[in-house]
């Protein structure tokens, strides 16, 4: 990643306190911006495209919501982009050499030679997040403003759910809802057992790939909790056919990092990973 630092030499009377947060995928768009004095949300957008995009379109629509939001006439302290999208893969922290960064991704996800590889580390887990950024966002977003952050969003759902489970003890299945994407997270005893993402067009491959997830696992479909997240209610058809297969599911409402003076539907209609990057 490539991180922002503030020099010794810089006034804090020529800083703002203002955070710019963006999550881009090829089936939407989400930002918002924060004040990191007082902690307020102080505006938000969010975009769901008709059908998945190429990255050179979706570069497109960015330039859009910027121009709409006024965003390319603003100044801030601190930017970060979420990459969200399943061009990734696990690494253990002892196996890893960033020299051999793009043999990692060969097996599991679909790559070009023209590809550009990146990866973060997580937090408290030995663990190393290899992906594919968007780079023609990356690059777009450095000309406007100069460094900032770059992570996938695996990397920050796995260390915000990590956060979200305490002190429990259980074996929990966190199951992310967007459109056409859904990422399962699997935590035992604050350890990350499984992370993965999978696209779906219809309610039975999504609940075909949760119950997947958990035969792989091993686990008890009339035990473990299944909490559900994201664009998901309790009488979306999806949740009602997952209800039909697993006897303790329910929706989740994450904990959020800041205190926003936002109402709850607001929040709600802001990403997961976009908020806990502030």
């Amino acid at each position: 990643m490539t991180k922002k630092e503030i020099k010794p030499s810089e006034d804090i009377a020529d800083k703002n306190f203002k955070k710019l947060s963006i999550q881009v995928s090829l089936n939407g768009l989400s930002f918002c911006v924060a004040d990191t004095v007082s902690q307020k949300l102080l505006y938000s957008d969010s975009m769901l495209f008709h059908e998945e995009l190429n990255p050179l379109t979706l570069l497109v629509e960015l330039k859009k919501l910027f121009q709409k939001h006024d965003l390319l006439q603003k100044q801030f302290d601190e930017v970060i982009v979420v990459h969200r999208n399943t061009l990734f893969g696990l690494v253990p922290k002892s196996l890893f050499n960033a020299d051999e960064i793009s043999s990692y991704l060969q097996f599991n996800a679909k790559v070009l030679p023209t590809d550009v590889f990146a990866y973060d580390e997580v937090e408290h887990q030995d663990i190393i997040n290899v992906y594919v950024p968007y780079m023609n966002v990356n690059n777009y977003v450095y000309d406007l403003y100069g460094e900032f952050t770059y992570v996938h969003n695996g990397t920050v759902l796995i260390q915000s759910l990590l956060s979200n489970q305490g002190n429990a003890n259980t074996t929990v299945c966190y199951a992310h809802v967007s459109k056409k994407q859904l990422d399962i997270t699997v935590i035992s005893q604050k350890k990350l057992l499984l992370f993965n993402s999978f696209l779906y067009e219809t309610k039975e491959d999504f609940t075909y790939y949760l119950l997947f997830v958990l035969e792989q696992l091993e686990l008890n479909t009339e035990e473990v909790p299944v909490k559900l997240f994201g664009v998901i209610e309790e009488d979306d058809p999806v949740f009602k056919l997952c209800y039909e297969y697993v006897q303790n599911i329910s929706i989740f409402a994450p904990a959020y990092p800041h205190h926003f003076e936002l109402g709850e539907p607001e929040i709600a209609s802001i990403d997961f990973t976009v908020l806990n990057t502030l």
